[in-house]
C-alpha cells in the first residue's frame, strides 16, 4: 500500500475504531518535546497549502526530522508540538494478483477492507507543527521545518512570529 492512494481526502472520514478488530497502532511516539517555557523569542509554524490526508508514519518522520535538527543546539533550547492527530482509519481491500486468483476472490462483494493505517485530515492553511525557539536557534528551526516539510507529501511553508510583538514573516 502506498501513501499516494490515500493522499486526497474522499468521502466521509472513517473514525469508528470500536467496529474494527485489528486496529492499527499509532506510530507517533510523542506530540510535544523539548522544554516548555514562556520566555522564547520566536514561534515557528509549519503550514500546509492544500487539503490532504497525512499518514501517521509520515507525521512521525517529519516530527523526528525537525526535532533532530533543532536538538543540535540542545534538548532544552526549544519546545515543539505536533498540532494534528491522526483519527481517520485507512482501509484496504487486498486482492490476490496471481494466476488462478479469479476462483479465490469475491471482487467487490463485501469490500469493507482491512484497517492498514491512520491518517490526519488537514485543510489548506492549517498548522501542522509548532516550535518555540530563541533568536540564536531560529535558523536551526527553519532548517528543521524545511526538512520536515519534505516528509509530508504536500507543499508547506514556514511562518515565523515573534512572541513579544506578534509580527509575522513568511519564509
Amino acid at each position: 500500500m502506498k501513501g499516494v492512494n490515500y493522499r486526497v481526502p474522499r468521502g466521509m472520514p472513517y473514525v469508528r475504531r470500536e467496529y474494527i478488530a485489528g486496529k492499527p497502532q499509532l506510530k507517533i511516539a510523542r506530540f510535544s518535546s523539548g522544554q516548555p517555557r514562556s520566555n522564547y523569542d520566536y514561534k515557528v509554524e509549519l503550514i500546509v497549502t492544500e487539503d490532504i490526508q497525512i499518514r501517521h508514519n509520515s507525521l512521525e518522520a517529519a516530527r523526528l526530522a525537525a526535532n533532530k535538527t533543532m536538538a543540535r543546539a540542545g534538548e532544552t533550547t526549544f519546545f515543539s508540538m505536533l498540532r494534528v492527530y491522526p483519527h481517520v482509519l485507512l482501509r484496504e481491500n487486498k486482492m490476490i494478483a496471481t494466476a488462478g486468483a479469479d476462483r479465490l476472490q469475491e471482487g467487490m462483494r463485501r469490500a469493507f477492507g482491512k484497517a492498514t493505517g491512520l491518517a490526519a485530515r488537514v485543510h489548506a492553511g492549517q498548522v501542522i507543527f509548532e516550535a518555540h525557539v530563541n533568536s540564536q536557534n531560529l535558523n536551526l528551526a527553519k532548517e528543521g521545518f524545511k526538512v520536515a516539510s519534505s516528509k509530508l507529501g504536500c507543499p508547506a511553508y514556514t511562518k515565523i512570529t515573534t512572541m513579544n510583538q506578534r509580527q509575522e514573516q513568511k519564509e
